[in-house]
């Protein structure tokens, strides 16, 4: 299998997975201690955000995007991707709340809040580090596959909201935000985790190198600075 993306690494094992990423990231942190880090919520980089934690004075000026975010909940309710980042990222990596950028759940006017995060993005110099997970049909944050994708940050309709998250949810989440894929290939080094056999498929996929929005990853394949790390289970034949 040949592929062109910037840096491949597959090590046997998750854990050794995440070891591998964190030094990765704790690079670009040590270039710019007080880097943007745009962060994915989900299973998948769970073990690299833990691996991070146990550097937490390297991280102390780090600052943080979320990537996405559901919209018409309470921004307390445990579904939020506002609660995975003050208990996987704020917490462990001792970090103060106002260090994190992010899409307001209960936004009165959600278009007015996809505005407000863009030009956050701006103000802030841009995302110095993007880590994301790949789900299963290729989405990365709530860019699910379709016809066309939009570029920027942008709300999602109900067909998105359909991730394992949401069913801790207690209220009924009524739409999506999400940055656009534009935004994620402006960054300046993306950090891609994959792991498990359920992955293998859509790693398989990816590895071809075809660019089409019904596969949103594969847009990975226009940046220059990708690091892809990921398990044996998920990529077995490289």
């Amino acid at each position: 299998m040949t592929h062109s993306l910037a840096h491949v690494t597959v090590l046997e094992e998750y854990a050794s997975a995440c070891r591998s990423a964190a030094d990765n990231a704790l690079e670009v942190l040590r270039k710019k201690p007080d880097s943007l880090i745009c962060i994915a919520t989900g299973a998948s980089p769970l073990g690299l955000y833990a691996e991070l934690a146990r550097h937490a004075a390297e991280l102390a000026q780090a600052r943080i995007l979320k990537l996405d975010e559901w919209g018409g909940l309470a921004m307390d309710d445990p579904a939020t991707c506002e609660v995975y980042i003050r208990e996987k990222i704020m917490e462990p990596w001792e970090l103060p709340q106002e260090r994190l950028i992010g899409f307001q759940s209960d936004a009165p006017d959600p278009e007015a809040e996809c505005a407000r995060i863009r030009a956050q993005i701006d103000h802030a110099g841009g995302i110095d580090l993007c880590i994301l997970g790949m789900g299963a049909d290729g989405h990365i944050g709530l860019n699910y596959p379709a016809p066309t994708l939009p570029a920027e940050a942008h709300l999602t309709d109900a067909s998105t909201l359909k991730h394992a998250m949401l069913d801790a949810a207690l209220g009924v989440p009524t739409h999506g935000f999400t940055l656009g894929m534009a935004e994620v290939l402006r960054s300046r080094c993306i950090v891609l985790i994959i792991n498990g056999a359920f992955k293998a498929h859509a790693a398989q996929r990816l590895m071809t190198g075809d660019i089409t929005t019904e596969f949103p990853a594969s847009f990975l394949w226009l940046h220059p600075n990708v690091h892809l790390f990921a398990d044996r289970a998920a990529v077995p034949a490289l």
